[in-house]
C-alpha cells in the first residue's frame, strides 16, 4: 500500500486464476445497515464523482466491503470442506468479542484504490486470527500469508492508468468525520467480479461473541 503515488493504475486487471464467471470463497466484515459508514462512503463518491468512470469505479453501499480471508476458488473447493470450516469458524468466532469499528479520519490513495484504513486495528486481526485458525481446523495449509494484512474499506477502484495528482486534489478536499460500525458478525461470501465490482452472495453469516 503506497500513501503518496505519483500515478494510478487500473485496478480490475485479472489477478492468478480469475476469469469471467469464476467465483470464489472468502470472509469480508460487510456493511449492510451501516448508515454511518455508508454516510461517509457518499461523500467520497460525490468527492470523486467529478473525475469520471474512466478513472474510478465509486463502490455502492451493497458492496462495501473490508477483506478478511481467503478460502479458494468455488471449482476447486468441495461444499464439505466449506461448511466443515463454517463450522469451526461458528465455534471460535463466538469467543471473539463484538466491537466498534472507525473508518477514517481521511482517505489513503493507493496505486489502485480509495481507502478507508479501519481502526483499531486489533480486533480485525482477531477476527480474522479466529478465521485462519477455523480454516487450519479444516486444511493443512490456510491459504494466504498471516502478515502484511491491514484493515482498510475501498470507497473507489481505479479504472485506468494515469497521474495520481487529480485523486490526491480529490480526497483532500472531501470530508473527513470518521464513521463508526458495530461490527457484530463475519460473512463468508462467494465472491465475483465480472463486472467491474466486487459483488457476491452470502454463504454464511457468524456472529461474534458479546
Amino acid at each position: 500500500m503506497s500513501t503518496h503515488p505519483e500515478s494510478m493504475r487500473n485496478h480490475w486487471w485479472w489477478r492468478p486464476g480469475w476469469k469471467t464467471g469464476r467465483r470464489f470463497y472468502t470472509w469480508h466484515l460487510t456493511f449492510g445497515g451501516q448508515d454511518d459508514v455508508h454516510r461517509l462512503a457518499a461523500e467520497y463518491r460525490t468527492a470523486l464523482a467529478p473525475l469520471g468512470p474512466d478513472v474510478f469505479t465509486l463502490i455502492p453501499d451493497q458492496w462495501l466491503h473490508l477483506t478478511m480471508q481467503g478460502i479458494g476458488f468455488v471449482d476447486e473447493t468441495d461444499t464439505e470442506t466449506v461448511d466443515s470450516i463454517v463450522v469451526a469458524a461458528r465455534h471460535r468466532l463466538a469467543h471473539v468479542p463484538a466491537f466498534l469499528l472507525q473508518l477514517g479520519p481521511g482517505a489513503v490513495l493507493d496505486p489502485e484504490a480509495i481507502l478507508l484504513p479501519a481502526q483499531p486495528a486489533e480486533p480485525v486481526h482477531a477476527v480474522r486470527t479466529a478465521i485462519r485458525a477455523a480454516i487450519g481446523d479444516v486444511l493443512s495449509e490456510v491459504p494466504e500469508k498471516e502478515s502484511g494484512f491491514r484493515p482498510h474499506v475501498s470507497v473507489a477502484y481505479s479504472t485506468g492508468d494515469g497521474p495520481a495528482a487529480p485523486a490526491s486534489r480529490a480526497i483532500a478536499a472531501a470530508p473527513t468525520t470518521p464513521a463508526l460500525a458495530r461490527i457484530t458478525s463475519a460473512e463468508l461470501i462467494v465472491l465475483g467480479r465480472d463486472n467491474g465490482m466486487y459483488e457476491w452472495e452470502s454463504y454464511a453469516t457468524l456472529p461474534l461473541g458479546a
